[in-house]
């Protein structure tokens, strides 16, 4: 270990597409990005009023008495819990009707916080014009350049504002409190979660880990980065067990979910809790748009089976409530959001969600597709690249109501086992 101090929706088989490569799509630009997330911030866009407060779905659980009564206004966006089926997402029609001649949405496409960390491990991979890490060198198949980190801090305020600015869903004592709990996020990526979380929380120790040291130079005083691979065997003492443990977007990144739920609970101290923040890499539709998208749906196919051969799936999010209980957890639950790709949404919160998912899907393509294809499919970067365009330019047909889905899953190491 290296320290630095400081719905059961129904899966759709299509035949892939024959169509001509499509011409060549501009790649989002960081300074749109910038103005996107200065323009939409997530501590101001949804404060939430008092009838929101009172729009609890039927059957959420009441916060225990030390956890954080602040509500989840999001939660008026109606998810579905615990497994139970989603409603169609409803279209603006107004939008849909806009005598605007293109017929495409257009191609907008990164936080930092304060403590020193120095650097190490510096010497990176390079693969078909991406950056990958070198230590554990391929166990992990997307690239940790500007790029992806920039992605990353994006689908980082998407998250935030899928929750009207929360980091979390956990029932974890409020910051109000000032508790002094132990906070570890496993891949963390860029650290932007475990730096707005210490943040949050300076009473608390906030650690992240990582296999990139991407993480910024100068972090909150409360927060640590390690270097290490969380497949491996956990070393922490028993004096240095965790009271919240998070994890967002791992998908695809263990071979064994059974092995990783176990290591989470035997390092949590007891009572505490466990969160992930995952995402189906799948696509869906209310109507029969992913019939008429064979380009995204070739790409979600082979990315799926892709990574069964690498011996880490990737569309594994609605599997990871059935892991928290099969480890032994209590009171697990689910919360699962649909988000639009596009701006197509009636409901005004999810039409401003959507136009940061357009932009952020459209990245995704791009880190997610080189590695898995070039190395499991033989593909050549030219047929990677006509993938990649073809998906990108169905994600912005304004025609096509594509939706992609946001879980949250938490549970509970028992008090006694």
């Amino acid at each position: 270990m290296v320290m630095f101090p400081s719905n059961p929706w129904p899966t759709l088989h299509l035949e892939p597409c024959s169509a001509p490569p499509p011409d060549i799509l501009p790649q989002p630009s960081t300074w749109i990005i910038h103005l996107l997330l200065q323009s939409f911030s997530p501590r101001t866009i949804y404060m939430a009023s008092d009838s929101e407060k009172d729009q609890r779905p039927a059957g959420a659980s009441s916060p225990a008495s030390n956890a954080s009564e602040r509500q989840h206004p999001a939660q008026t966006l109606n998810p579905a819990q615990d497994g139970a089926e989603h409603e169609p997402l409803q279209v603006d029609t107004d939008d849909a009707n806009t005598d605007d001649a293109d017929s495409t949405y257009e191609s907008d496409a990164g936080s930092t916080g304060t403590g020193s960390m120095t650097s190490s491990i510096q010497h990176y991979q390079y693969e078909n014009g991406r950056r990958y890490h070198a230590y554990r060198e391929g166990q992990y198949v997307l690239p940790n350049d500007d790029q992806e980190q920039e992605r990353l801090d994006l689908q980082h305020h998407i998250w935030r504002l899928l929750l009207g600015g929360k980091l979390y869903t956990a029932p974890i004592p409020s910051p109000d409190t000032d508790p002094q709990l132990r906070i570890l996020d496993l891949g963390t990526g860029t650290g932007i979660w475990a730096i707005d979380m210490a943040d949050e929380f300076p009473a608390s120790e906030v650690f992240g880990v990582d296999l990139s040291p991407i993480q910024p130079d100068w972090v909150p005083p409360n927060c640590r980065f390690h270097v290490d691979d969380y497949e491996d065997e956990w070393t922490y003492r028993e004096n240095e067990k965790f009271d919240y443990i998070h994890g967002r977007a791992l998908s695809g990144t263990s071979a064994d979910w059974g092995r990783f739920y176990q290591q989470v609970k035997n390092n949590l101290k007891p009572g505490g809790v466990v969160e992930m923040q995952e995402y189906d890499a799948w696509i869906f539709s209310d109507d029969d748009s992913c019939d008429r998208a064979p380009w995204t749906m070739e790409w979600v196919e082979k990315l799926d089976g892709a990574s069964k051969v690498f011996g880490k799936q990737i569309n594994v999010a609605k599997h990871h409530r059935q892991w928290m209980i099969d480890a032994g957890f209590e009171d697990v639950k689910e919360l699962a959001y649909r988000i639009p790709i596009g701006p197509w949404a009636k409901n005004p919160r999810l039409k401003e969600l959507g136009k940061f998912e357009l932009t952020h899907m459209q990245m995704s393509v791009d880190s997610h597709t080189p590695a898995l294809f070039t190395r499991v499919w033989n593909y050549s970067n030219e047929q990677v690249q006509v993938l990649m365009e073809g998906v990108k330019r169905e994600f912005r047909d304004r025609e096509l109501r594509l939706i992609t889905s946001y879980r949250f899953i938490t549970g509970r190491r028992p008090l006694e086992e």
